[in-house]
């Protein structure tokens, strides 16, 4: 079984260059604090994870339809789907 036929979402993966590559774009506008980043893999939107105060990176998931997100921590290299809550 392939990686798109265990998640759909996956078809929505495109090669991305990082909006804001110094922060998450809503909190940098704000002035708002992060705790770590989420890379949106169908448009770059850089958004901050569930553990920050707003959550930026799962709004913009659920509000424009993009599911899937890969980490954008140093060091690490995992992806994840906001509609299925699961690694991908």
């Amino acid at each position: 079984m392939t990686q798109a036929q265990l998640d759909p979402h996956l078809r929505m993966v495109r090669a991305v260059e990082p909006r804001t590559p110094q922060g998450c774009e809503e909190c940098l506008q704000t002035g708002s604090p992060w705790v770590h980043l989420r890379l949106c893999l169908t448009c770059g939107h850089v958004g901050c994870c569930d553990s920050s105060p707003n959550r930026h990176a799962r709004w913009h998931a659920g509000v424009l339809g993009h599911p899937i997100v890969q980490s954008f921590e140093p060091g690490e290299n995992w992806r994840w789907c906001y509609v299925h809550e699961n690694f991908t």
